[in-house]
């Protein structure tokens, strides 16, 4: 699962005519500053500070999965307090290279990050917003626009950040003599969703916080859940306030007039019908111009409704949930998570509090080990796998995902343990074992199209717990899919009728990402995008170290694309989900089915809606029909005819509750796709 860090990092810069004091602005930060990561309640790294006069020094590192950014910092301030250098070198979460510099000379700036080179001419005081740094300088940025007019500051590259006070809190110093006085802070402006920090009384860093990650000043440990849990109020906050304000929740029928209907069973489009909502069901389809008395009539101008998609590789948070509604995702199958955490909302998304897709719940089993995930339940022997088996079983979950730190000769006693009750069985290839081993075990499906094609490639004794589960896909290329050993593993998925979820795009996007050019999934909705979103989608993943290593990935990718395209021609039922937050993504991966399996847009839709809720063994779901769930969303072309139709969005029903995306976008600084449709109330 890739994980994102909720709170940007930021360096400053001001212009050189700013008045110049002789004291220094970290005059009364000098010395050393300890901080803990934490992910799940798990101590997975650190963040160490060292001022000595007008410089920061800054060294920060976690791991969780096998995997975590490396990073350290030096930043020289000038008397205001705005870094006149800085520079940051190391590597990210997934192994990409990081050299970024920023100078500050007269009214130049300067920088350089994974994108390019950019420069500007200063002559008021401006932020800039990094690309790779560590949370710590986001107490920097505080700083200053505590002072600045409306707490907010035009920003390079581009855009404007603004600081928000959240609350004030006091909590007990861990000495155990006195409080400490704290203050929480919102940042946002830079990216699609705010990230949140905690500064004490002197304006000192406390904590980043996010519900599930966290940085917290030494000797607090103790009060990290708490600190975490103020992060998810806030943002769950935010999207109840979004929902009370664009959800609209009609108290007589919608009709939706004029419009073509994506018949998801015989993969058709229909002349032009008009279709009834009445609660949370379609209620008829009947003539295109057909009226009833007290209705809310939305005018569908010719434009197709297409049931509601599915994102069968989520990690649902509240930050994605309302942009996949949005974007026609209106089911999700979660692959892993807190399981109290989704249990809050699930159940603020089904009593109408937030907008979401309806989840469906995998239970994450993982075994205890240095490079372990810090999710679900983990554990350290069969019997406590076996229990974990009881527990999301007496929980309502649909089934349950192994992962790459278990022990792989569990396997077999679990999924019989799980058939046993009736529960779905996915998940990675432990550690040491292969997918030959995880299919005789009984596996429904497996998990990432990577986790089977290393078991081609890697030797017994190499460990996939690491990134080596990433980059030894360099090693594809070289793979006969012809040789006895591949065409016995697919021979156990065609005789196991065993399913495949291959999370095509995120292998596309970290094996043909590369730096300073737009993400080829991204390239239809970049501009669209805030300012530090679109950075964002010009960075590479993996370390791309030279030409070699460019044309070993390039080619493993096609590789993989072999290989699902001979899957699929020998009837493996092939699964669509992205493991990269749904939303665009989705519609990039069922682009990918497309133009690269050899799907026609009929059958991939089919496969996103009707199969999928087939699948989930979800009869309400999936098509356009009365008596169904109103899932559906409507777009002014013709997917049949160009799948790209699908990311042009101007309405969505989830049971009966309509969100208009050109109302909501602008939110998250998002440029809307098209106009919202006439309604008549």
């Amino acid at each position: 699962m890739k994980l994102r860090i909720a709170l940007l990092a930021l360096i400053l810069v001001a212009g050189y005519s700013c008045k110049q004091e002789t004291t220094s602005s970290l005059a009364d930060y000098q010395g050393d500053e300890n901080y803990t990561v934490i992910i799940g309640e798990n101590k997975v790294g650190y963040l160490k500070t060292h001022t000595v006069g007008d410089t920061i020094h800054i060294d920060y590192d976690f791991k969780n999965n096998g995997r975590g950014p490396t990073m350290k910092e030096t930043l020289v301030l000038n008397a205001e307090g705005y870094p006149i250098d800085w520079q940051i070198t190391g590597n990210t979460t997934f192994g990409n290279a990081v050299d970024e510099h920023f100078s500050l000379e007269g009214q130049n700036a300067t920088w350089t990050d994974a994108t390019g080179s950019g420069s500007a001419t200063v002559t008021d005081p401006q932020l800039y917003v990094n690309q790779f740094g560590s949370p710590y300088s986001a107490v920097l940025a505080a700083r200053l626009l505590l002072e600045a007019p409306e707490n907010s500051l035009s920003v390079l590259p581009a855009g404007n950040l603004k600081l928000t006070k959240m609350e004030d809190l006091v909590i007990p110093k861990f000495s155990g003599e006195g409080e400490l006085a704290l203050t929480t802070y919102a940042l946002s402006g830079a990216d699609l969703n705010p990230s949140y920090f905690i500064l004490d009384g002197e304006n000192r860093f406390f904590a980043a916080i996010s519900p599930r990650y966290i940085v917290i000043r030494e000797g607090y440990e103790n009060v990290e859940k708490d600190m975490r849990e103020l992060a998810e109020n806030y943002s769950a906050s935010r999207y109840e306030t979004l929902q009370k304000q664009y959800a609209h929740n009609y108290d007589k029928k919608v009709r939706i007039q004029n419009v073509h209907v994506f018949d998801s069973k015989n993969m058709t489009v229909s002349n032009l019908f008009s279709v009834v909502v009445e609660g949370d069901k379609i209620a008829a389809i009947e003539a295109a111009n057909a009226t009833g008395e007290n209705e809310v009539v939305i005018e569908g101008n010719g434009g197709t409704l297409v049931p509601g998609l599915y994102e069968m590789h989520a990690h649902s948070g509240d930050n994605g949930a309302l942009l996949n509604v949005l974007a026609g995702v209106t089911s999700f199958r979660d692959m892993g998570n807190d399981t109290e955490v989704l249990a809050n909302l699930i159940d603020k998304i089904n009593n109408g509090v937030l907008a979401g897709p309806r989840i469906t719940r995998l239970g994450f089993i993982e075994g205890k080990s240095p490079f372990n995930s810090n999710n679900g339940i983990l554990v350290e022997s069969e019997e406590e796998a076996l229990a974990a088996v009881d527990t999301y079983d007496s929980l309502g979950f649909y089934g349950v995902k192994l992962y790459n730190s278990m022990n792989g000769d569990w396997a077999p006693a679990i999924v019989k343990k799980a058939h046993e009750k009736g529960l779905f069985v996915t998940g990675h290839v432990p550690a040491f074992s292969n997918a030959n081993a995880m299919l005789n075990a009984g596996f429904d499906e497996m998990t990432h199209i990577n986790q089977t094609m290393l078991g081609w490639v890697l030797e017994p004794d190499e460990d996939t717990r690491t990134l080596l589960r990433l980059t030894a896909m360099k090693r594809f290329p070289e793979l006969d899919l012809n040789s006895p050993k591949v065409q016995e593993t697919l021979g156990l998925f065609v005789a196991n009728n065993t399913a495949m979820d291959p999370t095509l795009a995120i292998h596309e996007r970290l094996m043909l990402s590369r730096n300073g050019e737009v993400a080829l999934g991204a390239k239809d909705y970049i501009d669209h995008m805030p300012p530090n979103e679109q950075r964002g989608l010009k960075v590479a993943l993996a370390q791309i170290a030279d030409a070699e290593e460019d044309k070993a990935y390039r080619e493993a990718y096609a590789k993989i694309v072999e290989t699902l395209k001979m899957m699929k021609d020998k009837g493996i039922f092939l699964v669509a989900g992205t493991d990269l937050g749904g939303a665009f993504n989705l519609h990039r991966e069922l682009e990918l089915y497309v133009d690269q399996l050899g799907f026609t847009n009929g059958e991939i839709l089919k496969r996103a809606t009707y199969d999928m809720a087939q699948y989930l063994g979800q009869k309400d779901l999936g098509t356009i029909e009365p008596g169904k769930l109103a899932d559906f969303f409507l777009v002014p072309g013709n997917p049949m005819e160009d799948i790209k139709a699908i990311k042009t969005i101007g309405m969505v029903s989830k049971g009966g509750t309509f969100y208009y995306p050109s109302e909501v976008y602008p939110e998250f600084g998002i440029t809307p796709f098209t106009e919202k449709p006439a309604v008549k109330e």
